[in-house]
């Protein structure tokens, strides 16, 4: 009978690692790049990942089951201890002196196209999300994993991800609404016209009165 997957990468098989890196490095880019929005820093997490997967290898539960939620629970914890670095990046940038304004033309870009708001009011509200529903929601609706497969990654009971994503889905869709007033409020743009309101009339009249 021919080992399954997880006992040979249990074992230090380097052809069964390569065999899970090329079915998985893409999903868990996916979920990285949902969680952070950012490709290179998605790139990282998968990098760091696979290392785990690699180094913890032998701390896997013996079996033959699917290797998919132990590597998606390894996935989330290295998403958490980069959340806590960027945490501890941004407390120390708040206590630089603050740099000059520069105008960011690419929010009037963004502006202009409703599914780049949609995505990014989705990702801000993502973020407002306590972390234990966050990563719920990532696994189950955005990495498409089962509840049971959700639970064995987290290390929780299939009960607790049922509460949670319930909570989460009704909260993103509360912050994501919130997001999306915030995007779609902007201030009116300055008039290219030297007009003042009110004022034609005189403008009007001033013009007849030279030509006469």
């Amino acid at each position: 009978m021919t080992s399954s997957l997880r006992t040979r990468l249990r074992a230090g098989d380097p052809e069964a690692f390569r065999e899970l890196f090329q079915d998985m490095a893409q999903a868990v880019h996916a979920l990285a790049l949902r969680a952070t929005g950012d490709r290179t820093v998605a790139e990282d997490v998968v990098s760091l990942t696979f290392l785990e997967v690699w180094r913890l290898r032998e701390k896997m539960e013996p079996g033959d089951g699917s290797v998919r939620p132990w590597v998606y629970g390894v996935a989330t914890n290295v998403l958490r201890n980069r959340g806590r670095a960027a945490r501890r990046h941004q407390q120390a940038l708040a206590r630089l002196p603050l740099p000059e304004d520069v105008p960011d033309v690419s929010i009037d870009v963004v502006g202009r196209i409703d599914d780049g708001v949609r995505l990014a009011a989705a990702r801000k509200a993502l973020g407002r999300l306590r972390r234990a529903e966050r990563e719920v929601f990532l696994l189950c609706v955005w990495s498409d994993l089962g509840y049971a497969a959700a639970a064995e990654a987290l290390g929780i009971p299939i009960g607790t991800v049922r509460s949670r994503l319930s909570r989460a889905r009704a909260r993103l869709r509360k912050l994501t609404d919130e997001e999306l007033e915030k995007a779609r409020w902007k201030p009116e743009p300055p008039s290219s016209s030297r007009q003042i309101p009110g004022d034609r009339g005189f403008a009007v009249g001033s013009t007849q009165e030279r030509a006469r």
